[in-house]
């Protein structure tokens, strides 16, 4: 390279001008290949693999691309492969298809070719091997992997290798060693608050195994709704499901297409509590006198099944074993959480039995309840896992205990050798931004205490999306890019936790993602442009910008929101996080070098408000956001005088001061369901602005 250089500087400049340059163009060079290097080494994988090391070059993709397959094969493994050709031409816009007839080869010439030696288990389960290792050279690639499930994981991280750069579309060289941190890592749907399709459902396995969760926790039925056909009991879904429910032959086919995906799907039906559904079509299940209706209302209901039938006891038995045969994972979730006892402590049948038992409150009559379902689980040839309140010391070593109560209560639970997951720091309805769970450790807090022995207890952990205010319109952005960090907590080692490598990768995650179908960009936008009617939406985009909603739990506090209410507000439409305003809050902190940018932003949201208010005065369901947009403004002044006093050097006056504080103050409550996301960094412009130096 040099010895080129040096050659075209002889052309134009005279020996001894290029002899004076040469440092110089050394000096260039080396700093180009050395930046070259950084930029290789700033990855965009996620999750971040446990060995990386990169090399120098890159395996060029083009519509040559093939893929060889050696050792052991399967259907599934093949269909992978096919997979990743689909991706990597959609992703590159090379038709790959088209260009190769036979893509998917048997040749060891091939660019990529894929090793995997045993069968792996015929059923995945929670001891599945995920290891692999993944080696780019600039003339191929291999992937090698003991089971088929982690050469699926390798055939990932080969997707999120590819880029576009001065050379085209290329893998840069790199050796690559993984495997998971925790073996289970999940995802938890709720589809019993609101209905979401099988096709939502699919897309949201696709994004899973883009990130490498393994699996799918599948909340089946609940106050609200019961969403599974059952052939031996046709009426919970007849009576309890409004006409939406899976059909038996649609949960076979999601099953399967998460195993062809590497993941594993955990059913989940709620007893004894969260059972209003149940008890519409089987109201001699109940612990109350009927009849019964589907609960619209949210939150913790009364109607509880009666632990002192035995009908109930064959009920089940007959149910489970039903949908034991549907779903092949070994374990199988009964929920259990949040039975409040005012049920049986009203039936004097119940208490009787309590009485004549021995048992001292409701506390009791549940673990009766547990101890006789946990048999038919049993029996059924599955583990039982649960909430919670499932603990407590007579069940087996073998059940898997699912906190939300905390990091204390999933410790307490190892200590007693108990298997456990932890869901606490991961519910996305929460709407808390990535940071957070990113922050959440399965091992930390009171199980950082544990003895090593304890700490393997503690198999991992779950993301949680519940739809009391969510639904398919919004369910793919509750998701999605924030359960990308969940699953980098999860997979990648302990001391992996940069925020801004994490907010980094997972925008590049969030892109592709896009490819996969999933909707969490673009609903956003459509749900927006719903709210401006016929008027021109992009005067509301430019205010959404800096928007956050509340805390679904808060808002179900201020709302009367029920299972039906319509989520189409603009508290509905705002994403969960706003990068925009995470952005500006960078270079508020740094603003002696980012004043022109910070003023162009905040002109922008100050002048945004002429073109707004209109559209908002002409929107019923903006009406109730017109303080924002007020606040917005008054904000984005309040930080450009910010800046003129910074500009000065002076002290800004203490009336100014106070003035905006008791502003700040006001824009930082809650209006229409919202919270302004640029409170914090304009309040920081305040600060500076009161404490300037000349």
């Amino acid at each position: 390279m040099f010895e080129t250089q040096f050659r075209k500087m002889k052309a134009f400049f005279p020996p001894t001008i290029v002899f004076k340059l040469l440092p110089l163009l050394i000096f260039a060079l080396a700093a180009l290949l050395n930046a070259s290097e950084i930029n290789a080494s700033e990855n965009h994988l996620m999750p971040q693999p446990m060995k990386l090391e990169f090399g120098q070059g890159a395996l060029p993709i083009d519509g040559s691309f093939r893929i060889s397959l050696s050792g052991y094969t399967e259907p599934r493994l093949q269909e992978a492969a096919k997979r990743l050709i689909q991706k990597l031409s959609r992703q590159t816009g090379i038709p790959m298809n088209d260009a190769v007839p036979k893509n998917v080869t048997e040749d060891p010439q091939a660019t990529l070719v894929i090793r995997c030696d045993p069968a792996g288990e015929s059923v995945q389960s929670l001891r599945e091997n995920e290891s692999y290792t993944l080696e780019v050279r600039t003339t191929g690639a291999t992937i090698a992997a003991p089971t088929p499930v982690g050469a699926l994981r390798g055939m990932e991280t080969f997707l999120q290798l590819v880029d576009l750069n001065t050379q085209g579309f290329t893998a840069p060289v790199v050796k690559i060693a993984d495997q998971p941190r925790f073996p289970w890592r999940g995802l938890m749907v709720d589809v019993s608050r609101r209905w979401i399709s099988a096709a939502v459902i699919k897309r949201n396995i696709d994004a899973m195994s883009t990130v490498k969760l393994n699996v799918l926790h599948w909340h089946l039925s609940d106050d609200q709704g019961f969403r599974i056909e059952s052939r031996k009991f046709p009426e919970l879904h007849r009576q309890g499901s409004d006409g939406r429910y899976y059909t038996q032959a649609e949960v076979r086919d999601i099953v399967a297409y998460a195993r062809d995906r590497g993941i594993r799907v955990v059913p989940e039906f709620d007893v004894p509590g969260h059972s209003t559904s149940w008890l519409v079509g089987y109201p001699e299940l109940a612990s109350a006198p009927g009849p019964f209706t589907i609960d619209r209302n949210l939150g913790v209901r009364d109607a509880a099944m009666d632990p002192t039938k035995e009908n109930v006891y064959q009920f089940l038995d007959t149910f489970i074993g039903e949908m034991a045969e549907l779903f092949p994972d070994e374990y199988f979730h009964i929920g259990g959480d949040e039975v409040n006892g005012k049920q049986w402590n009203a039936n004097p049948k119940i208490r009787a039995f309590m009485r004549e038992h021995g048992m001292k409150d409701y506390h009791d009559l549940q673990t009766y309840f547990n101890q006789r379902l946990l048999r038919i689980v049993q029996q059924h040839g599955k583990k039982m896992v649960g909430w919670d309140e499932i603990l407590q010391p007579d069940l087996p070593k073998d059940i898997v205990v699912q906190s939300w109560r905390g990091q204390q209560s999933l410790a307490a639970a190892a200590r007693q050798g108990y298997m456990g997951i932890l869901s606490t720091g991961y519910y996305l309805d929460l709407m808390e931004p990535a940071s957070l769970s990113y922050g959440v450790d399965p091992l930390g807090g009171e199980a950082s205490r544990l003895s090593r022995a304890e700490q393997s207890k503690i198999l991992g952990g779950e993301a949680c999306v519940w739809t009391e205010n969510i639904d398919m319109q919004n369910f793919d952005s509750a998701n999605w890019p924030r359960t990308a960090a969940i699953a980098e907590r999860l997979w990648s080692p302990a001391e992996v936790r940069d925020l801004d490598s994490m907010y980094r990768r997972s925008a590049r995650v969030s892109r592709d993602l896009e490819w996969l179908g999933l909707t969490h960009r673009r609903s956003s936008r459509m749900m927006l442009e719903r709210l401006a009617g016929s008027a021109d939406p992009i005067p509301l985009f430019t205010f959404d910008q800096v928007l956050v909603p509340l805390n679904c739990d808060v808002r179900r506090q201020v709302h009367p929101y029920t299972s039906l209410t319509p989520l189409n507000r603009l508290v509905d439409a705002t994403p969960p996080e706003s990068d925009v305003a995470r952005d500006f809050a960078s270079l508020v902190a740094h603003w002696q070098a980012n004043e022109k940018p910070l003023r162009a932003q905040l002109t922008a949201w100050r002048d945004n408000r002429a073109k707004l208010d209109p559209l908002m005065q002409n929107s019923k369901l903006l009406q109730e956001a017109l303080p924002l947009s007020d606040y917005v403004n008054a904000l984005s002044t309040a930080g450009l005088e910010a800046l003129d006093y910074l500009d000065q050097r002076t002290p800004a006056p203490p009336q100014w001061v106070g003035q905006q504080r008791e502003l700040l103050k006001k824009a930082a409550k809650p209006h229409a369901e919202l919270l302004i996301a640029i409170v914090p960094a304009i309040s920081r412009l305040v600060d500076a602005a009161d404490t300037a130096k000349k």
